[in-house]
């Protein structure tokens, strides 16, 4: 460094996912090889530090912080502060350090301790980011598949890169002592590698081996989770044996228990169906590499880097045609995609090689409720429904279920956003004024906390309609505002009076509640996710909502901003014979539309048409004579413009699904009828009514009845009827464009996870100029919902 060029001292403050993601030995690393003097440290989720060298150094440092930075660090800002506080070291021992004592270098660069105490600066945004788990590294899994290495076989090995975070924090800033780690004290190996900057595990705070870290146990039947049969490496060992042997066995994993069977023992995922209460539902099957993946699908390039990825979630692939024997018949029934993962942890891979075949590897839970996280629930619930507990000692702090994403229209996909991406923050194109809990829906729930320009989407909770998802959701809400140092002002519901999310919001005052409709909430989702503020022609295709004039909704057209939005264009609406039963029983549906379908002025079923539909009921004609009475006198019988009720009409009337035990079976059912089928579509119409363009399915629902009696196989009936949706959706989307000069769609709605829809609609409309957006980092279904409230309220509460 030459004599005559001053020094000159900056402070800074950096914002962002920097917490828990080896950004302060990155920072001392990067400040040692520069020459420069300071330090780093962590001061209440934010990373603060304080640098003295050249001009020229400096602009090197700070743009290389930016452009450098660890894989799993995201940097939002990085504020400059000129008024440079004084570089004091706090000694091991004080406040907040954990294991975080100051580490010295020749150059007098420091790692200071974390402090709790807020960080100065009137530009900072007091919000401290949360980093998610990242699955395991390649550099961990080379050390636990080398007999030679320490950490050999160890299941939960970790470093800087990988490993547990948000679901072992207590509290921010991010130190050991702050998280279920610290009952773990490191051993002098493990604290000689956390203080050498140039190991990969400097700083890195869930450090572990097999002398000090946490250790597996054995358990069978509804024991005490005190009492142990196995320990270690002999744990595995009869966990191993039982999957061998056709057993069901909970697994403690990251974010929660977990079941895990042999994927390829018909008895064994039968026996798990029966325990987890899940007849149909497709489960996901974990496999030990790419090269497993490759046998059972074909993967696109996106979908191995999807599924190699830090956040290590269930990926929806294309199985093979002879891919599917290789797995039990129940595995994924009548499903068009098969959820594959990777080992999200080195006990997962351990678990895998000892199998020797693929495992399903599903939450620990019964349908619908949420995943088990406390030992003593663990071996009192899960105890019954298994064949033993593989748990270890180190504690969970958040519930955080396995995340399912997908590649559709060449973009990678969140269907399910929680471990690996939540509660990693996403930013709002419109600043909040006041911290938000946007409640969120019904189904799939999840909530957000938005404070400022940043929200923070919680993990996905389930199905509200139990009461133990409505305890986690209200649980992790508390804790997410505690975490985060944030009191949320302002509760954000939907409009329908029934949820349990919107009764959770009366707590709160009215003064300080905002309802937003539930399909405005869709299209926001998306249009805030990519930062837009201005109108879009929002295309929401869902089961349903309650609409803005009382009726229920859920195939609609909106014109739409982040404040407010109008109603453009609709399917036509037919009665839910029974309300939410109607939901179960696609039939109904079906019979609904024939017999009490709105009246467009299309092509209805004749006498002789019906009458062969009434002849395929048998036996249950006489309950299904009570559904047609519903249906024409609107008793109990609701109206529903719905595009996902549509779908539900199509696949009854074609025989492939009566009964739903999942939402979505009927639809997911008929997707998969189509499977690489080309057909022409049926025909369809589009009217007008109230001022609205309307959608008249039933026109396309006598077609394919038509179709069937004259004898086209079900397969192309299916993929006609994608075909027809797809081609009028186009022509909704060009009429309404041509109306208001709008040419930015946004695609969102539970019914645009049918991946050949959403791939035909936008490759249609890209095709005729428009700007096409589907969601991305939040899920399309419902819980993307609350990310939506968050940004329609922030707009709003932005605008008076």
């Amino acid at each position: 460094m030459s004599s005559d060029v001053e020094e000159v001292a900056r402070h800074w403050q950096v914002r962002g996912t920097v917490q828990g993601v080896g950004f302060r030995p990155f920072a001392y690393r990067l400040a040692t090889e520069l020459g420069l003097s300071g330090s780093v440290r962590n001061r209440a989720g934010v990373v603060e530090i304080d640098v003295v060298g050249t001009p020229a150094a400096l602009a090197e440092y700070r743009a290389r912080l930016l452009a450098d930075a660890p894989p799993l660090a995201a940097i939002s800002e990085i504020t400059e502060i000129t008024e440079i506080p004084e570089i004091t070291e706090i000694p091991e021992g004080g406040r907040g350090t954990g294991t975080g004592a100051p580490v010295p270098d020749g150059t007098g660069f420091l790692i200071l301790a974390s402090s709790d105490d807020p960080a100065s600066g009137p530009a900072l945004t007091p919000f401290p980011e949360v980093p998610p788990d990242a699955g395991m590294c390649d550099a961990c899994r080379a050390e636990v598949l080398d007999p030679a290495d320490r950490r050999h076989d160890y299941p939960f090995t970790n470093c800087t890169d990988c490993g547990p975070r948000a679901t072992i924090i207590d509290d921010l800033p991010y130190d050991r002592a702050r998280t279920s780690m610290a009952g773990f004290p490191l051993c002098s190996r493990c604290r000689a590698e956390y203080l050498d900057p140039a190991d990969r595990r400097f700083h890195a705070e869930p450090v572990a081996c097999p002398d000090c870290g946490p250790q597996l146990v054995w358990r069978t039947g509804p024991c005490l989770p005190d009492r142990a049969e196995a320990v270690g490496p002999q744990a595995l060992e009869f966990a191993v044996r039982r999957l061998e042997d056709g057993g069901v066995i909970a697994l403690k994993g990251l974010g929660g228990y977990q079941l895990v069977c042999d994927a390829t023992d018909g008895e064994a995922v039968a026996r798990l169906r029966t325990v987890k209460r899940r007849p149909h539902k497709p489960f996901a099957v974990m496999v030990e590499d790419l090269a497993a993946v490759r046998a059972l699908a074909c993967v696109t390039g996106a979908e191995e880097r999807l599924l190699s990825g830090s956040a290590r979630p269930i990926v929806l692939v294309r199985p093979w045609p002879a891919g599917r024997p290789l797995l039990a018949p129940g595995v994924a029934p009548d499903a068009p995609r098969l959820g594959l993962f990777l080992p999200t942890t080195p006990l997962h891979l351990l678990l895998l090689r000892a199998a020797g075949r693929p495992l399903i590897v599903t939450s620990g839970n019964v349908a619908d409720t949420p995943i088990v996280i406390d030992d003593e629930e663990a071996a009192e619930t899960l105890g019954r429904l298994s064949d033993g507990i593989l748990a270890h000692d180190r504690p969970i702090r958040a519930r955080y279920d396995d995340s399912v994403a997908r590649v559709v229209h060449g973009r990678p996909t969140v269907l399910r956003r929680a471990r690996g991406y939540a509660p990693g923050a996403l930013d709002l194109p419109i600043a909040a004024p006041r911290p938000l809990l946007a409640m969120g829906a019904q189904l799939k729930h999840t909530f957000t906390l938005a404070v400022g320009g940043h929200a923070v989407v919680g993990p996905h909770t389930g199905d509200l309609s139990h009461l133990a998802a409505l305890e986690a959701f209200d649980e992790a809400a508390r804790r997410m505002q505690r975490v985060h140092r944030v009191q949320a002002e302002v509760a954000v519901h939907d409009l329908h009076p029934d949820y349990l999310s919107t009764k959770a919001a009366t707590a709160w005052e009215p003064a300080r509640r905002m309802a937003v409709q539930h399909h405005h909430a869709h299209i926001a989702s998306c249009a805030a996710e990519h930062g837009i503020t201005e109108p879009v022609l929002g295309v929401a295709y869902d089961g349903l909502g309650l609409g803005a004039d009382g009726t229920l909704w859920g195939g609609e057209v909106l014109l739409a901003d982040l404040s407010s939005f109008r109603r453009l264009a609709r399917f036509g609406t037919a009665p839910m014979p029974g309300g939410e039963a109607a939901v179960r029983h696609p039939l109904r549906m079906a019979l609904s539309y024939l017999a009490a379908g709105e009246e467009l002025g299309g092509r209805r079923p004749d006498r002789e048409l019906f009458a062969d539909v009434l002849a395929g009921i048998g036996d249950r004609e006489p309950e299904y004579d009570r559904v047609l009475r519903l249906a024409r006198t609107g008793t109990r019988s609701p109206l529903v413009s719905s595009a996902g009720r549509l779908f539900d009409a199509a696949a009854a009337l074609l025989g492939l699904c009566d009964h739903a035990d999942y939402e979505g079976q009927a639809a997911v059912r008929l997707e998969a009828a189509s499977q690489g089928v080309l057909a022409e579509p049926l025909p369809w119409r589009i009217a007008e009514r109230s001022g609205l363009r309307v959608l008249d399915g039933l026109t396309t629902l006598t077609a394919l009845l038509t179709h069937r009696r004259d004898g086209v196989p079900v397969p192309e009936l299916a993929a006609a009827f994608h075909e027809a949706l797809a081609r009028a959706t186009g022509e909704l989307v060009r009429t309404c464009a041509a109306d208001t000069g709008v040419r930015t769609v946004c695609l969102s709605g539970g019914v645009w996870q049918n991946q050949r829809l959403t791939e035909a609609v936008a490759g249609e409309l890209e095709d005729d100029g428009f700007r096409v957006l589907i969601n991305e980092r939040v899920p399309t279904n419902d819980g993307g919902i609350s990310f939506g409230q968050a940004a329609v309220a922030a707009a709003r509460l932005a605008t008076g």
